[in-house]
């Protein structure tokens, strides 16, 4: 496993070792051991979460607030998404900055996003598949988020206006500027 910095504190990049040969491949997408050793970061996550979406699909930016916060592993195993992390963490140097990742089938790449953040995807594929890990449970009373489309953050989710497909759930999510502490 390869850890790549990204920029904003302990949202990390991860490549598995990957081992193909004719036959196709093999790799641990997940090592607790491993995980906590190169990262320094806690691995113990308690829900794992899968999605299927299609073209032009965003969803996010979500987050779960106070004692229900999570850190997540994300990765895609059908098709591409553009993965979004945002630093919400008012004492953060990179509060308000986003990083944005192309995770995909192909790549194999994997995103940390660690509590504190809002997070969301676009579908580049035709379909995809997301599947992520979280280190808390899931806790419909402390949902948060913020609107995909905040002009303060300017996240290019890289789907022309036309062909975005929000839910109504997330067309709701209030702006960056009155977003409610993680």
């Amino acid at each position: 496993m390869e850890i790549e910095q990204t920029g904003l504190k302990d949202c990390l990049i991860i490549k598995p070792r990957v081992f193909e040969d004719p036959r196709g491949y093999f790799f641990e997408s997940f090592n607790q051991n491993t995980f906590e050793e190169k990262t320094g970061l806690s691995g113990r996550f308690v829900q794992d979460n899968q999605s299927y979406s299609s073209y032009g699909v965003i969803r996010g930016l979500h987050a779960q607030t106070g004692e229900f916060a999570q850190a997540k592993l994300v990765r895609v195993t059908k098709g591409e998404v553009l993965d979004v992390a945002v630093d919400v963490r008012p004492s953060s140097p990179t509060y308000g900055k986003h990083i944005a990742v192309r995770l995909s089938a192909e790549n194999k790449l994997q995103l940390y996003i660690p509590r504190g953040f809002v997070h969301g995807f676009s579908v580049l594929s035709e379909t995809a598949e997301f599947l992520y890990k979280c280190d808390n449970f899931f806790n419909k009373a402390s949902e948060t988020g913020v609107i995909y489309n905040d002009a303060d953050l300017n996240i290019d989710w890289l789907i022309p206006e036309e062909d975005q497909a929000i839910s109504d759930k997330d067309l709701l999510l209030k702006p960056f500027s009155v977003l409610q502490h993680i």
